[in-house]
């Protein structure tokens, strides 16, 4: 059995980031799109790119369309991450979900998120056992939000 051939990004995505990234920091852009920040996990200068956001039973979850991300090297290094749109930032922990924990996130994503399709390597109405094996492929985060520290009373 040969090994699977790495996906990569298109070359196009840097400069569509980059524009996105300018948008969504003063809040336009479309639906779930957010900021992502995290430290570099070498620099530790913080990282930024636009995410999908998804929803789902309480929750908040990210979606890597590549395993070999960098936001995803970073996020694994990392303790927190900040996420922005416009004046809105929330601070968040990236907890990584186990491969047998994605296939229901992934099949979501691939149903309510119209860009992220794209980046998907199963189709939304692909079979369980396609959404199986991309979960070996997609690296799943649920975020969990950084309470904010507290401030003393001032009289």
């Amino acid at each position: 059995m040969s090994a699977r051939p790495e996906r990569r990004p298109p070359s196009w995505l840097k400069y569509v980031n980059r524009l996105n990234l300018a948008l969504l920091r003063r809040g336009i852009g479309p639906g779930p799109q957010w900021v992502l920040s995290i430290p570099g996990r070498t620099s530790g200068i913080p990282r930024s790119t636009p995410v999908a956001v998804l929803r789902m039973d309480g929750h908040r979850y990210l979606v890597a369309g590549y395993e070999t991300s960098d936001w995803v090297k970073n996020a694994r290094a990392a303790e927190s991450a900040t996420l922005q749109r416009g004046k809105r930032i929330d601070r968040v922990e990236l907890i990584e979900l186990p491969v047998g924990e994605r296939s229901p996130i992934l099949r979501e994503f691939a149903r309510r998120v119209r860009g992220g399709r794209a980046f998907m390597s199963v189709a939304a109405d692909g079979s369980d056992a396609e959404f199986a094996e991309a979960a070996l492929h997609h690296p799943v985060f649920r975020l969990r939000p950084v309470p904010k520290p507290l401030t003393a009373a001032t009289p």
